[in-house]
């Protein structure tokens, strides 16, 4: 049995419209989950296979911080899939250094995120002090160097720049050995 802590606004979404949510983590993940919604904690016992449970913990972590529940379940889409989460208030001083860094990954009109999310191809949430990803780990690798980078100042033209690189790396493998447009 694990235990993942949600934090209190986030519990009706694990639990969802009359349960909704909560019915289908436990059956596509073949766990069962009892949420003690007063503690905001989710007990959760792997019932079916103990592989496919495995991934039930992020499911709902990833939930409670903040993805919707369809992002969330996608974990058991593919064995490599995955969720990472970076903790926005180790690389800050005081709250006006989380705010200002926090407002630096999402951006004008949230276009730093949504870009992080396009050229990388995984799923980004900033909730609370948290910055959450799921996807394939070299999409999940990509986003984190990206958020490393804010984080550490850079201008976010270079952070730009290195996710069009990474994203042209990622669409290159990811084509059949055809000719490229460059021989054509």
């Amino acid at each position: 049995m694990q235990h993942v802590k949600v934090p209190q606004d986030r519990i009706g979404v694990v639990i969802g419209d009359g349960g909704e949510t909560m019915r289908e983590i436990e059956s596509r993940a073949e766990v069962r989950l009892d949420i003690d919604s007063e503690s905001g904690s989710v007990a959760i016992d792997s019932v079916g296979d103990p592989v496919t449970g495995l991934a039930a913990p992020d499911i709902v972590r990833a939930i409670g911080r903040g993805f919707k529940p369809e992002v969330a379940l996608s974990l058991l889409d593919n064995d490599m899939r995955m969720f990472d989460l970076i903790d926005i208030g180790e690389a800050t001083r005081n709250k006006n250094d989380m705010k200002r860094q926090k407002g630096r990954l999402i951006g004008e009109n949230g276009r730093t995120r949504e870009l992080m999310e396009e050229l990388s191809g995984a799923h980004v949430v900033i909730y609370g002090s948290t910055l959450g990803i799921i996807g394939q780990p070299e999409e999940v690798e990509t986003v984190r160097r990206a958020v490393g980078m804010i984080l550490d100042g850079a201008p976010h033209g270079a952070v730009y720049s290195f996710l069009e690189r990474k994203h042209n790396e990622l669409t290159r493998g990811a084509q059949l050995s055809g000719p490229s447009d460059e021989q054509l």
